[in-house]
């Protein structure tokens, strides 16, 4: 099994993360900002990785630390869980539509971070989220996962169809990228022999 447990803890947040990539989608996710937890759990259901995260952070400030670090430590984890990277497809991509938003979201499970972002908000808040800090949270994540991402929404009018088809986009990609290749499953996917 494909698993990792990562605890990170700074002056701004203290955190545990673990993740099993070949779950079936079972969360325990609390971070303190409701909106960031129902995102993860999405994340969670449709990737199929069990996701158990905790985070204790400075939100008395503003939601920042807490969500950068809570993408930071859940990337962290699926790198690790990743470890060689042999066997798997690789690369993953959906097209996610909720009512009358469609985002589509490509990815490459490259181990060369890369975010292209292109989402926009109408409200500077979700709940207690300042909409801004989701794209925080998918560099973090991006970074730490060693994984190029490219997130679009194509078009959308409600800001909450907006994140959340980001955040199933991404389930649905990492879904496919994370799955064995049975014909390679002794090999890591790249001409170069390392990924």
């Amino acid at each position: 099994m494909r698993r990792a447990q990562v605890d990170r803890s700074t002056s701004e947040t203290k955190i545990s993360a673990a993740v099993n990539l070949d779950g079936s989608g079972s969360y325990k996710v609390s971070t303190g900002l409701g909106f960031l937890d129902h995102m993860i759990e999405q994340l969670s259901r449709h990737s199929l990785i069990d996701i158990e995260l905790t985070v204790e952070g400075d939100l008395h400030i503003d939601g920042h630390h807490t969500t950068e670090d809570s993408g930071i430590a859940l990337g962290q984890a699926v790198a690790e869980a990743l470890a060689d990277r042999k066997g798997i497809v690789r690369y993953g991509d959906a097209m996610i539509p909720m009512d009358e938003t469609l985002t589509r979201v490509a990815l490459d499970l490259s181990n060369r971070p890369y975010l292209i972002w292109k989402v926009d908000f109408t409200r500077d808040k979700l709940g207690e989220m300042d909409t801004e800090l989701f794209r925080e949270w998918f560099q973090a994540f991006a970074q730490h996962a060693g994984m190029t991402l490219h997130v679009e929404t194509l078009y959308g009018l409600n800001n909450h169809h907006i994140v959340e088809s980001c955040y199933k986009g991404l389930a649905r990609a990492l879904r496919k990228a994370l799955e064995i290749d049975t014909r390679k499953a002794d090999q890591v996917p790249s001409t170069k022999g390392l990924l």
